[in-house]
């Protein structure tokens, strides 16, 4: 088998230790930020199609002729 290349590992200075840490904190918040972002439109989402759905049920009811106020349909 051939042998692994050997890895050399050399200590990172003061400033180049702080970047990493800077770097990766800002990684963190922004994926902190998208998460809650994809959170909030998904729930957006899902509120447009309660609303939409809502419509069609009161349109179904209507070609019915089911007479409900909003406060009957409510759960």
């Amino acid at each position: 088998l051939p042998s692994a290349s050997p890895v050399f590992i050399f200590p990172l200075s003061p400033q180049a230790e702080n970047l990493l840490c800077r770097l990766q904190e800002n990684f963190e918040a922004l994926t902190e930020k998208l998460t809650l972002r994809n959170i909030l439109f998904g729930m957006w989402q899902m509120g447009e199609r309660i609303n939409d759905l809502e419509n069609r049920v009161a349109g179904l009811m209507t070609e019915a002729g089911v007479e409900n106020s909003d406060e009957e349909l409510e759960v």
